[in-house]
């Protein structure tokens, strides 16, 4: 995994979303450059499908209310079924190696929220790997916020 620099992180805020409101809806659009290494987030209500770049590399997230608890939801677009399976193998690999980086980029970059609610350091983060393959195509949880944030 690669090392989170927060000078490398941009945060955009987009539609009615402030640093601190509202929790729901909130959707998190996290984009890179592979030239570079920075990181681009941006906070909406919905997600910035502008961002987006053909590769759908990009990691998608929005709190939702399940019963009287809150939990963090990731989308991740390992394939459609337009790879081969050698490179949704590849392409999982990477996912999986980089997520826990794109989680303590998200937990950094919308930090003013969590200082707001605390208890969202608490939540269970549930991410679901999107394939047409049947072994890639999982849901997984991957914890809290709380062992993803800069101490």
């Amino acid at each position: 995994m690669s090392n989170f620099n927060p000078e490398k992180l941009s945060i955009e805020y987009r539609d009615e979303i402030t640093a601190t409101e509202p929790i729901i809806p909130r959707c998190y659009t996290l984009t890179h450059s592979d030239l570079t290494g920075d990181l681009f987030l941006t906070i909406g209500v919905q997600y910035a499908w502008d961002k987006i770049n053909p590769m759908r590399d990009e990691v998608l997230g929005e709190w939702k209310q399940i019963g009287g608890s809150l939990y963090y939801f990731v989308y991740l677009q390992i394939d459609q079924g337009q790879y081969t399976k050698n490179v949704s193998a590849k392409r999982n690999e990477i996912f999986r190696r980089e997520l826990p980086l794109a989680l303590t980029a998200i937990r950094y970059g919308d930090r003013f929220l969590f200082n707001t609610y605390p208890k969202l350091n608490h939540a269970s983060i549930i991410i679901n790997f999107m394939s047409a393959y049947p072994q890639f195509a999982r849901q997984e949880s991957w914890g809290t916020f709380h062992s993803y944030s800069i101490r």
